[in-house]
């Protein structure tokens, strides 16, 4: 121990025990005291400034005291004093993670979530901030949304798009047009039932959130159906827990080739997050690679893969509806499994235009709307 402080604070060796505000002393570490004084961060960036590697000694305290509202730092060895206000010791004295109001609890859902899952206007995001947060804010809890009144015309998709991220390209451009091709490269550019998937499994990190903007549907057959994979992993999780410990540990592989591409990765089906928590799954049956594990290993691991793909066809989970023209899904590609059954191409006009942001982008959005950060 070095000494005593005013108003209570402990000089120790390498930090300072300090009173703070809820009654409590909690320990800090004279590094952290340093780095994260508000004089290290820029005004303008708000980008720390601050470079701690250039200390030819570890930071020690002269002395500190309480003052206000604030714990002031006089530095040994300079003439540099900290104020760190006693409200962001209180935030960091248990060590726990940044509090983020974007990590929402998320919401599973099931076949008849259609008539309530969450609808906005073309004219409310575009215009109205409140409910452009609103509609993020659907998008961490639900996954999905629905948007009406899109404009007929390309413009109107990325200009979607861009209110909660940039659109981020993929193997098959900025864009894609979801529609019969000649020389099709997906199944979707066919006329062909689409099974369940989340798209593009084959990309080191898959695309976040998908867009489709219907242009047309005319057509005989070719609804659309979702599922909430959250919902089904969850009971996966209480009805199979040695099959769900296979899914959320072991990677397979997943590919996409043709002419002009050869995209290769591997992911697991079901996806936690840092508090073990389920945040999603990744699937697509038509584009999994071979599996190349141990043969071995896939005496446990087929029967534990086949049994979710059939529990996530149970029709408890499908949502169907028919996509109109004017109306764009939005969803969340890391949780949304989603497919369409076969159409009639001669019947009429199918045509959904689509894009890709990610999901750091939406929940960046949905902090800024919601008046939160550092900086406030």
């Amino acid at each position: 121990m070095l000494g005593t402080g005013d108003a209570g604070v402990l000089l120790q060796e390498k930090g300072l025990d300090v009173p703070l505000s809820n009654g409590q002393t909690a320990y800090f570490n004279y590094y952290w005291l340093r780095d994260n004084c508000p004089s290290s961060f820029d005004p303008e960036t708000r980008e720390r400034v601050n470079d701690i590697f250039a200390l030819d000694e570890a930071p020690k305290a002269a002395s500190a005291a309480i003052v206000g509202g604030d714990l002031e730092i006089a530095w040994a060895g300079t003439n540099d004093v900290s104020r760190l206000p006693l409200s962001l010791l209180n935030a960091y004295s248990n060590g726990e993670k940044r509090p983020d109001i974007a990590n929402l609890q998320r919401v599973p859902w099931y076949a008849d979530h259609y008539p309530k899952m969450a609808r906005f206007s073309y004219d409310e995001v575009t215009n109205d901030t409140a409910r452009r947060r609103d509609w993020a804010k659907a998008m961490l809890t639900d996954g999905v949304a629905l948007l009406t009144g899109l404009p007929d015309t390309d413009e109107a998709l990325t200009d979607t798009a861009g209110l909660i991220g940039y659109v981020r390209p993929s193997y098959f451009g900025l864009t894609f047009e979801v529609k019969t091709h000649i020389k099709p490269t997906n199944l979707a550019f066919t006329a062909k039932a689409l099974p369940l998937h989340t798209d593009l499994p084959d990309e080191d990190l898959a695309p976040g959130v998908q867009f489709l903007h219907c242009r047309a549907n005319s057509v005989e057959g070719g609804n659309s159906i979702f599922v909430d994979g959250l919902a089904v992993a969850e009971d996966f999780r209480k009805a199979y827990p040695e099959d769900f410990e296979l899914l959320i540990t072991v990677d397979v592989p997943y590919f996409c080739e043709h002419d002009t591409f050869d995209m290769r990765s591997r992911q697991r089906v079901i996806e936690l997050d840092e508090h073990g928590n389920i945040s999603g799954v990744t699937i697509s049956q038509h584009h999994a690679d071979i599996f190349d594990m141990p043969q071995h290993e896939l005496d446990r691991y087929y029967p534990a893969f086949c049994r979710f793909g059939r529990m996530m066809r149970d029709d408890k989970y499908l949502m169907r509806f028919r996509l109109n023209a004017g109306e764009c899904i939005v969803f969340d590609n890391h949780r949304i499994v989603h497919g369409r059954a076969a159409y009639s191409a001669t019947s009429g006009n199918r045509h959904l235009r689509g894009c890709y942001t990610d999901r750091g982008e939406l929940r960046s959005t949905y902090r800024i709307l919601s008046g939160e950060g550092r900086f406030k």
